[in-house]
């Protein structure tokens, strides 16, 4: 018995002299401190209070746009709209996952004999088994990682594919007929090729995602599963509106080379309808935390998203106050008389600012955010389902109206189509969220973790 009290009295003074905190509450200490990095090619948008709404004349009667003053928190948001360039690297990402989840399997297919197997009986190392997923070893695994793989992974998971090997494009390299046989799968068929050239078949470019609804999670309550959507969405940019929208006009070269030629390289990406947007900005967040996944001590980023139509208008006054443009005149050309922005500033005369259709994504003068092209050039998508009272009914600290089941979502900051009015920092105009058009784009934005203040 003695001896147990010693013991205990020893336990109690090695604890007690381990022990940083003195028993004083100090709470739990982060690894490291953490600084909010500002991801590249975004601006910082300070957050603050402003006077929302329409500040000059309501020249069409909307009715849509009452002034109200309203605050955001600080975010960072897209210096310029996203472009063909900036697309195209998530459409080549599907493009990749597909072909190689496709090598991967009719590789494991063609190791079991069933498939132009070796002829000395062996596993081949070479050909289309480059591309086979990587090998799991499921005989020195964790209790943890043995415990996963019997309750929940399949073959494709516990074997990730294999991103190291190249892939061959070009058909007089293809390294065996397994490989030509999965790349004749994915191209559109001979039927249907003009002057006999093959192109990858787009119809395959789909993404898959999850997302939780947090709105009616917090409004219903229940189980958590109930609660996370998925969807899987093809991404390719609907290259046929420069001729749907505009009827009795040609503009079949733009069809052709908008986004495939890399002369539009540094041009906004357009075709792509919101829920596309969405699909993007999913992809950016897991593409930028896959990475740091493999970091040490990193915390993960926040989300990139659509911006509300509040942080939108925030971003785009510049932090002027009651200015009609982002760069705060009432005109829309300089005191030299120069444009400042790509708009439709004459009727039929498109091209008198420089530009018949579209401009660099850098085109003009930022604001003073140090944002570009916040009037003019494409229209953007906001995240904000439209509401004609929405003005009326939004809080005023971060206001959106977030509602799936209304498919019109609003759209900012005019085109290279449209008149002045709609290039005005208070107007509103909306379109289908499964609706593409050849003068609507987008950009991103991403919570700013802290206060925002410098």
């Amino acid at each position: 018995m003695k001896k147990a009290a010693i013991f205990a009295l020893l336990i109690t003074f090695f604890y007690s002299c381990g022990s940083k905190d003195r028993g004083e509450l100090v709470g739990v200490n982060a690894k490291k401190k953490w600084f909010s990095e500002k991801p590249y090619g975004m601006a910082l948008i300070p957050g603050g209070s402003f006077t929302m709404g329409k500040q000059d004349q309501d020249m069409i009667g909307s009715l849509n746009a009452p002034t109200k003053t309203v605050t955001v928190r600080p975010y960072y948001m897209d210096e310029t709209e996203i472009t063909n360039n900036e697309y195209k690297e998530f459409v080549f990402w599907v493009r990749d996952s597909v072909v190689r989840t496709r090598l991967a399997y009719q590789a494991e297919f063609a190791s079991l004999g069933n498939a132009n197997p070796d002829p000395n009986g062996k596993k081949r190392t070479a050909g289309i088994q480059q591309y086979a997923f990587k090998t799991a070893d499921t005989t020195n695994l964790s209790p943890y990682q043995k415990y996963m793989f019997e309750n929940y992974y399949q073959f494709d998971t516990i074997q990730p594919l294999n991103w190291q090997t190249e892939i061959v494009w070009n058909k007089n390299e293809y390294p065996d007929t397994d490989y030509v046989e999965v790349m004749d799968s994915l191209y559109i068929k001979k039927d249907d090729a003009v002057d006999g050239v093959r192109t990858f078949n787009t119809k395959f470019l789909n993404y898959k995602y999850s997302w939780f609804d947090r709105d009616n999670a917090a409004r219903k309550g229940g189980d958590r599963k109930n609660f996370v959507q998925t969807e899987v969405l093809n991404i390719y940019p609907d290259t046929t509106v420069w001729v749907k929208d505009f009827n009795y006009s040609y503009n079949d070269p733009m069809h052709q080379d908008y986004f495939y030629h890399q002369s539009y390289g540094d041009y906004p990406v357009v075709g792509v309808t919101w829920n596309q947007a969405n699909a993007f900005c999913n992809w950016r967040t897991k593409k930028k935390n896959d990475f740091l996944r493999g970091q040490k001590n990193v915390t993960l980023v926040p989300e990139f998203r659509l911006p509300t139509e509040a942080e939108w208008e925030y971003a785009a006054r510049g932090g002027l106050e009651f200015a009609t443009y982002p760069w705060g005149t009432g005109s829309t050309t300089s005191d030299r008389g120069c444009f400042l922005a790509n708009f439709k500033p004459v009727r039929g005369n498109y091209a008198v600012d420089g530009a018949l259709y579209t401009m660099e994504a850098k085109s003009f003068n930022a604001n003073d955010y140090g944002l570009y092209n916040m009037a003019g050039n494409v229209s953007e998508w906001t995240n904000t389902a439209y509401n004609q009272s929405s003005y009326y009914m939004a809080s005023t600290m971060n206001p959106n109206v977030e509602d799936r089941n209304n498919k019109r979502k609003i759209t900012r900051g005019g085109s290279w189509k449209d008149v002045a009015y709609f290039l005005e920092v208070g107007s509103r105009d909306f379109e289908y969220a499964d609706t593409a058009r050849s003068y609507i784009g987008f950009r991103t934005v991403q919570n700013y973790i802290g206060t925002g203040n410098k």
